[in-house]
């Protein structure tokens, strides 16, 4: 088996990127989940609610991340990778209220009226600790914005399985990965206890819930009810649509496209 893509989503719930190799932290790949945006009372939005996030994308660039619109490319926003301002402001995201620091006025202006609502663009400084669930921990790891855990790893195989299912195929973009897996038996990753990629360890915490993300496609922001709808037929425990696994990083490094994955 090998690591056939690796992805990260520097802001939380825009596009991703896909990379030829990555830095693996501790809080999860380097830029991974690293900038969020806030309504007016800190609260995370999400494509769950606001399903036209999908429609930004997110470049890394010398000057910075440029953010555009797929629909209108050429309108778009540099982000500085170092914060503008020195307002910290407590954000929450599910269940943590951390501390984030406010970008830049002209960034949250930019999103602001690209979404159509009022909100702020905010980055995790160094000094901000948000502990994973202290359940799967090993070592009392944090995690950036992402949900709940510092990486998320398929197998294309299991996509494939899933893809034989359904009438019309989804693309990997779907699920959100970091870190995507060629070779191997559909849904091999479930019974993976930690896995070596590179020269990285990793520890699989537990299987990842999916929600209505899945369903909506990153290119047209439009939602329908596939992939979940015959995804709960085979894979629902408890009232939970599983698809991917949760990781925490157990030895720090670089992994690259290509590498040796190797179950341990």
């Amino acid at each position: 088996m090998h690591l056939q893509d690796i992805y990260i989503y520097p802001v939380k719930s825009l596009g991703g990127i896909r990379l030829s190799e990555a830095q693996v932290g501790i809080q999860g790949l380097a830029y991974d989940r690293r900038w969020m945006l806030v309504d007016e009372q800190g609260m995370f939005l999400t494509q769950r609610k606001h399903h036209e996030m999908a429609l930004l994308q997110i470049e890394l660039t010398e000057e910075g991340l440029r953010v555009f619109n797929k629909r209108r490319p050429f309108e778009s926003h540099v982000i500085p990778i170092e914060p503008l301002t020195d307002r910290l402001v407590p954000v929450t995201v599910w269940d943590d209220t951390v501390i984030g620091q406010v970008v830049s006025e002209a960034s949250s202006r930019w999103f602001s009226e690209v979404l159509g609502r009022s909100c702020q663009l905010v980055y995790m400084p160094a000094s901000t600790q948000r502990h994973i669930n202290e359940k799967y921990a090993v070592n009392q790891e944090t995690v950036s914005f992402a949900d709940a855990m510092p990486y998320l790893l398929i197998g294309q195989s299991s996509l494939d399985d899933l893809n034989e299912k359904l009438n019309d195929r989804v693309p990997m973009n779907r699920f959100r990965p970091n870190l995507v897996v060629s070779g191997g038996m559909a849904f091999e990753e479930d019974n993976w206890k930690m896995v070596k990629i590179g020269e990285c360890t990793f520890k699989v915490t537990k299987p990842c819930a999916r929600c209505v993300v899945t369903t909506i496609n990153q290119e047209t922001a439009r939602a329908g009810k596939e992939p979940l709808k015959t995804l709960s037929t085979y894979r629902s425990v408890n009232n939970k649509v599983l698809f991917g696994q949760n990781m925490i990083a157990i030895t720090l490094g670089k992994v690259q496209a290509g590498d040796k994955v190797i179950p341990i």
